[in-house]
């Protein structure tokens, strides 16, 4: 980025409230990055286009905040994992038993997932890139970290409570919980015309939480094979 200096038309006309230098510089972002994710999510890299993006925003914004096509599908990518991150961190994982805080945190991703399609989809086509842009992406891994870290947290009481049976890494546990999530969106078109079923709906949806906070409570679960 060239500057802390934003464009001049990103200033905010005198009749109405002002808001600081920062702030009209992160609102323009957020515009940008909001036409950028629909316009990435529905064609790819590759077939996303700057000018139909600026055709929402503008070509000199783009090109001054981020520097290019392959900068600003990787600011996408970082705000999408940033903000399920943010989400994760905000769930109540410390009231009640470990097993009330895991169904939680399970219930609220499989939640997040269904009512942020993007963020799957942007997933799936990052998948087909080989992670290439993930990978430039600084500290990206230590945020994503986060989820581990509170799930590590979760699994340590539950197996002190004697809820949860010893072993379990934190990170298939994230897996399987990913992947469980990741259903409702990724295979949504082919599983409704498959089986008729509706699975965007928010009764499938909650359907959809309950049940992968049973499949995984039951694989924690010290109970499991007994």
């Amino acid at each position: 980025m060239a500057s802390d200096h934003p464009p001049a038309d990103t200033e905010v006309p005198p009749n109405k409230v002002r808001r600081t230098r920062a702030e009209a510089r992160e609102a323009a972002i957020d515009a940008i990055l909001d036409v950028a994710t629909e316009e990435f999510v529905e064609k790819g890299l590759a077939g996303a286009r700057i000018d139909e993006i600026a055709g929402k925003a503008t070509k000199r914004k783009i090109y001054y905040y981020f520097g290019g096509k392959d900068e600003l599908y990787r600011a996408v990518l970082e705000r999408a994992y940033r903000r399920v991150r943010s989400s994760e961190a905000e769930v109540d994982i410390d009231s009640g038993t470990a097993v009330a805080a895991l169904r939680r945190l399970i219930e609220h991703d499989v939640r997040y997932h269904s009512q942020h399609p993007e963020l799957v989809r942007l997933v799936m086509n990052e998948n087909i890139h080989r992670a290439e842009h993930l990978r430039q992406i600084d500290g990206l891994p230590t945020n994503n970290r986060r989820v581990i870290d509170l799930l590590a947290r979760i699994l340590e009481r539950g197996v002190a409570e004697g809820a949860f049976r010893p072993g379990i890494d934190p990170i298939d546990l994230h897996m399987n919980m990913t992947a469980l999530a990741f259903y409702n969106v990724s295979n949504q078109f082919t599983f409704a015309h498959n089986f008729g079923v509706d699975m965007t709906s928010e009764g499938a949806i909650e359907k959809r939480a309950a049940q992968v906070g049973d499949i995984l409570l039951a694989w924690v679960g010290r109970d499991r094979g007994a």
